[in-house]
């Protein structure tokens, strides 16, 4: 096993940026605030908006609406302290969290389409807009989880 060091080659990519817990005061805000919103949001699935959110999850889920109310809010309260404990695998949260919001677009969509209202989206043009919101949720759990390179190192 030879322990000299060669010169990375130029015609390779840059490996993955390693999960070092480094991070910015504006990334850690972004995920502070991202972990309260999902915690406040699985608590709410929980408790006080059930049946608003009953409203999002589609007629072709072939399980009882209010357990995948319950289930989601599980997972979202999870991962929301997750972005907040993680240190080392704040990139893997992160990941995981997009994931969801990718998961559950479907459900924003049958709010759309199915004119449900739910969280003063009354109107079609609301709803609509409010599909625009699902990619900059995805956006902002990678942006924030994203680990920082090391001054100097390309």
């Amino acid at each position: 096993m030879s322990t000299t060091n060669t010169p990375a080659d130029p015609a390779r990519s840059d490996p993955p940026v390693p999960d070092t817990g480094r991070t910015t005061p504006a990334r850690t805000l972004a995920r502070s605030l991202l972990a309260g919103a999902m915690i406040f949001a699985g608590l709410s699935h929980l408790f006080w908006a059930r049946d608003s959110f009953r409203a999002q999850v589609p007629d072709w889920v072939p399980l009882d609406a209010d357990g995948v109310v319950m289930a989601s809010g599980g997972v979202e309260i999870s991962l929301g302290a997750m972005l907040l404990l993680a240190k080392q695998d704040r990139a893997r949260a992160g990941r995981l969290l997009a994931l969801f919001f990718v998961a559950v677009f479907p459900g924003n969509l049958a709010q759309y389409t199915g004119r449900r209202d739910a969280f003063g989206l009354d109107t079609d043009r609301k709803r609509l807009i409010r599909l625009f919101f699902q990619p900059v949720l995805v956006l902002w759990a990678l942006w924030s989880t994203h680990p920082v390179r090391r001054p100097g190192r390309s």
